[in-house]
Formats: C-alpha cells, sequence, structure tokens
C-alpha cells in the first residue's frame, strides 16, 4: 500500500516553445497538509491540473494515491478538488446546488447540510448562490470538494476573498481534515497561513521546484537573524561595523540593523556594542518566516 498521496517524477507541460513547467520532483505523504507556493505563473494551477488529468504532460510520470495520472478514473472518485475557483448555478441556493452535485455523483444527499455546517454556510444554505460574496462561493467549493469524502482534497487559492475571520475558520478546517486522515494539497499565496497548518512544502519558481519537504526541513536551513536598535539613529552604522568585524553580514533596515548570525551571538554584540558607547533599544534574534524564505529562495521581492 502506497504511503504516498502524490508522488510526481520529471513532470513537464510544453506550451509551443515555454515549458509551464520543467521536470518537476516531489512527494506528499499520506495525512497530512502540504503548501504548495510560488509566484504567479509559476506553475502551480497547471501542475494540479496535470494531477486531475485534465490536462496532459508532456513528460514524466506522477501517481495520485497509487494510480497513474494516466488514468484519472482509478483515483478521482476519491479525490476532492476546487481549481480555479468554484462554479455553480447562479439562481440556485448553495444548499440546492450541493444536492445537485451530490445527486449527479452519488453521493449521500445527508453530507450536503453537514457540509454547509461544516465550512460555515449552514445559516446561508438557503441563500441563493448569486447573493454569495467571494468568501462564501469560495465555502461553497470547498463544501462541494468534500461532497465524495475524499482522501486527498486539492484547494488553488481556498482562502481567496474572506476575511480573517473566515480564514481561520477554513485554517482550523484543513488542519482538522488532516488529522481525521484527509490528506490536503492547497496552494495559496498567503504564506503565513500556509506555514501555521502546513506539515510539507512544494516551493515552485518559473516551474521549477527550488524545495519540497518538511517544512521544518525547509526552516532549518534558514540562517537566524539578530535584529538590533539604537536609541540614536547614527549609531546603525556602528553596528554594522561591530557585526562585519565579527565576520556577520549586516545591513540597515528602516530604522535598524539585520544581522545574520546565529542566536547565541547576540549577548556577544550586546557586549560590543556597549564598549562603543552604545545603548541598544532593542536586540531581538528571531528565525525567518516562510514568507521571508520564500522570497529568499525564489528571488522574488
Amino acid at each position: 500500500m502506497t504511503s504516498t498521496a502524490i508522488s510526481v517524477r520529471d513532470l513537464s507541460k510544453k506550451y509551443d516553445n515555454r515549458l509551464a513547467v520543467s521536470h518537476i520532483n516531489f512527494e506528499v505523504p499520506l495525512g497530512t497538509v502540504c503548501g504548495f507556493v510560488g509566484p504567479n505563473g509559476s506553475g502551480k494551477t497547471t501542475t494540479m491540473r496535470m494531477l486531475l488529468g485534465l490536462i496532459t504532460p508532456t513528460t514524466g510520470e506522477g501517481h495520485i494515491l497509487g494510480e497513474p495520472i494516466e488514468h484519472p478514473e482509478k483515483y478521482l472518485s476519491r479525490v476532492g478538488a476546487m481549481i480555479e475557483g468554484p462554479a455553480f448555478y447562479p439562481a440556485l441556493s448553495g444548499h440546492e446546488n450541493l444536492m445537485v452535485l451530490a445527486k449527479l455523483g452519488g453521493f449521500p444527499i445527508e453530507r450536503v447540510q453537514i457540509l454547509l455546517e461544516k465550512v460555515g454556510l449552514g445559516d446561508r444554505g438557503k441563500s441563493k448562490y448569486k447573493t454569495y460574496s467571494l468568501g462564501m462561493k469560495q465555502r461553497l467549493g470547498i463544501a462541494a470538494a468534500l461532497l465524495p469524502e475524499p482522501k486527498l482534497l486539492m484547494l488553488d487559492e481556498p482562502t481567496n476573498g474572506l476575511d480573517p475571520e473566515g480564514i481561520l475558520e477554513i485554517r482550523a478546517l484543513l488542519r482538522d481534515l488532516a488529522n481525521e486522515g484527509t490528506t490536503v494539497f492547497v496552494s495559496s499565496h498567503l504564506l503565513s497561513e500556509l506555514e501555521i497548518i502546513s506539515d510539507h512544502i512544494v516551493m515552485l519558481r518559473k516551474g521549477e521546484v527550488v524545495f519540497a519537504g518538511p517544512i521544518g526541513d525547509l526552516m532549518a536551513k534558514q540562517q537566524p537573524t539578530i535584529i538590533a536598535k539604537s536609541l540614536d539613529h547614527l549609531d546603525l552604522k556602528k553596528i554594522v561595523e561591530i557585526a562585519q568585524a565579527s565576520g556577520h553580514h549586516a545591513v540597515i533596515r528602516n530604522d535598524s540593523v539585520h544581522i545574520l548570525a546565529a542566536m547565541d551571538w547576540a549577548p556577544e554584540l550586546n557586549k560590543a556594542a556597549f564598549n562603543a558607547g552604545i545603548t541598544l533599544a532593542q536586540l531581538a534574534p528571531q528565525l525567518p518566516n516562510l514568507e521571508e524564505t520564500f522570497f529568499e529562495m525564489t528571488g522574488d521581492k
């Protein structure tokens, strides 16, 4: 029995003379939340469409729940997906739309109200879809993707249009689904959200994978930063000189100095600054977050 929900080897998609996705390799373990990140145009949606059998790869292979992507009929019944935004009948209510999909797909109609409640639409199920906000439409799309009780849920920008409270609810929902055994493969530009809920990360840049693996491994590769502030702005250049003299890269950003150095060097900096007549207003060692790591690895500013 396979231990991976998604496995990709040398997968490419070429349009005319342009490689939208170039020879990518990655695996997504079962029962995890895997964040799929990359700048706009990096190939995320194209990859998802290949994995769902919507477009044919130019080279390579992929497997979903142990089945080859050349035969989507073997695995699609166990996959829920929302790619490039949900599509529903505007004149029907949210409940009616899900009922149509349940009957067409042969899914238990009893799940419709349960799923509406699960995505926070329990009290708006009878409202017409055309009256829904963008965030509500996203929630209904997730509910539709959950109708088959999927082992793998693939979502493209599921928090698009949601307010902070809605984002928090969807984040909790996706985490709960993974805890219950559903693998969640989710693309998003909200890297702070993926950092909180993801076990694994696949990072794309210009159609190529720049990292794929546990998020902890990615963050561990990044060098910590010490942020120093002085009561006197003129001292910032002196702090840079102290850091550079000790072999550390340092730059001034706004009203502080950012130094690439291990956290245990902070006391040494504090002592050196004091000896130089500098009073530090702040000395804060910190690890980079996912967004900073993403920008560093993709070169996207």
